[in-house]
């Protein structure tokens, strides 16, 4: 399993860039306020996620974990990195080789959304999956 030091981000791309088909498969997925538990919509899409990446096996993903600005830096990226961890812990599950599977947290350094609302913090309550050739 590759080292957080080891992983080079930016070798990663939007699934939607290698097909545009895969923005319905590699759809982000949400979080409650404060949670990483996977809900039953998030696995639904996880199991998507997993068929394609069991049917493509030259590709690896990236989960990228994300939470909303309430909260420290500090407990946002190891929220964020739980996040991303329970994703990846489904996928293996399911039989994707986990030395496919990458994780990152950016906490909440990258929102989607900047307004104070909770209809702006739950798009920023994510999971988000980038893939890479092996």
């Amino acid at each position: 399993v590759p080292e957080e030091s080891d992983l080079n981000a930016k070798e990663f791309i939007e699934p939607a860039d290698i097909d545009p088909a895969l923005a319905k498969i590699f759809r982000d997925i949400y979080f409650d306020y404060d949670r990483f538990n996977l809900k039953p919509e998030s696995k639904k899409a996880l199991d998507g996620i997993a068929e394609w990446l069991k049917s493509n096996s030259s590709y690896r993903v990236l989960v990228e974990g994300h939470c909303d600005d309430r909260g420290t830096n500090e407990y946002n990226l190891a929220l964020g990195e739980r996040r991303a961890n329970s994703a990846k812990a489904y996928l293996s599950g399911l039989g994707v080789a986990e030395m496919r599977i990458s994780t990152i947290s950016y906490g909440e350094e990258k929102p989607l959304c900047t307004e104070q609302a909770e209809s702006c913090w739950s798009k920023n309550r994510r999971g988000h999956f980038l893939l890479a050739k092996k």
